[in-house]
């Protein structure tokens, strides 16, 4: 008996000296990596190259071991183009669109669905799966510190995201039904409606609101938030919510089906129907993206719509072109960008309804 417990000790120590070997070397390791990229020598450009690097030679290794994404990705078989290029290309593709959402004021994955999937051959659903955990990416990174800071309210996003999260659910799910054609003729219907409200909608910082309605009392909808600006408290309270609430059934609907964050609906309702002031309204949309959208991207996960092979550089593109047009921000004139998005999306709009069509394929 003494044998076998000396047998057994003695084992329980060699698998500890080799578990504390083994943990001495990982945090080693992570000592020497966290000296190298927090040194001040290791530049933000060499950080950057060093991702793409990693992940030029996924896409290489990828390459020569498996063609099968040629079926997957490419949405037309009259393309000669090597699959493996079209992730290349959505890199800088996506770092020149995350900076000019930042500039123009509108969502990445509003620009980034419609224009890829109107000029890349990248099957339609995919471009959705995408665009959908581009637009969670931005909103989950900002979320707790609007919470924290109560530019956003929990209490007016909660019934809106059981709501848009529902109906976006089914909007996935029809968007996956129906063939691609006709969601590309609908998005480019889509896009130019999102033009003309753009275009037409006038936004007002704090909105007249005489008196909350019935609805909005019961469910407690009302707050303050401090206000930097003004450097006051600021009260608030909605009214028109039934109005809003149907609204939102439409706004998720359209998020699930084509993929978009949907940030460019939340807004004007929140603001020009429910009376929310513009900067609850804004840090309120961002909230509920995280909700809404997280819904309709289960839906494309299950359906294998989700290829890590375009959703790492399309969110890293956006990403860092985040950064730097929100540098580039403070030193441009905000209504040029704006009017030269809308030329975009416009002409994008036009592509792919006519694409949809069969009219320019």
């Amino acid at each position: 008996m003494s044998k076998i417990f000396s047998r057994f000790s003695s084992g329980k120590n060699q698998a500890r000296t080799k578990a504390n070997n083994s943990f001495m070397f990982s945090h080693g390791q992570a000592y020497f990596f966290s000296d190298l990229f927090g040194s001040r020598r290791f530049s933000r450009f060499a950080r950057i190259g060093l991702c793409t690097t990693f992940f030029l030679s996924a896409v290489v290794s990828l390459a020569s071991a498996n063609p099968s994404p040629v079926t997957a990705m490419a949405a037309s078989s009259q393309s000669q183009t090597a699959w493996w290029v079209w992730p290349l290309v959505l890199l800088p593709l996506s770092f020149i669109l995350g900076i000019l959402h930042v500039l123009g004021g509108i969502g990445g994955a509003s620009l980034f669905v419609p224009i890829v999937s109107a000029f890349l051959p990248i099957h339609f659903d995919f471009v959705r799966g995408a665009g959908l955990i581009i637009a969670l990416s931005g909103s989950i990174a900002a979320s707790p510190s609007l919470l924290r800071n109560n530019l956003a309210s929990f209490r007016l996003a909660l019934p809106v995201a059981l709501i848009a999260s529902s109906s976006s659910i089914v909007g996935a799910i029809v968007g996956l039904a129906v063939p691609a054609y006709i969601d590309e003729t609908l998005l480019g219907a889509t896009i130019l409606t999102v033009v003309v409200l753009i275009f037409l909608a006038k936004r007002s910082d704090f909105p007249d609101v005489a008196r909350p309605d019935g609805l909005s009392k019961a469910l407690g909808i009302m707050g303050i938030y401090w206000d930097e600006a003004l450097g006051e408290n600021v009260n608030w309270h909605i009214h028109r919510t039934p109005s809003g609430f149907a609204a939102f059934l439409l706004v998720g609907f359209i998020a699930g089906m084509f993929g978009l964050g949907a940030g460019w609906a939340n807004v004007p309702v929140f603001n020009l129907i429910m009376g929310a002031p513009l900067k609850l309204a804004v840090g309120t949309s961002n909230f509920l993206i995280s909700v809404t959208d997280t819904s309709a991207a289960w839906v494309y996960i299950n359906e294998g719509a989700v290829l890590p092979l375009i959703i790492i550089p399309s969110v890293v593109g956006m990403m860092i072109g985040s950064r730097l047009g929100a540098k580039i921000f403070a030193k441009t004139k905000p209504r040029t960008i704006k009017w030269m998005v809308m030329g975009l999306l416009f002409f994008v709009g036009i592509r792919l309804l006519l694409k949809g069509l069969g009219i320019w394929s």
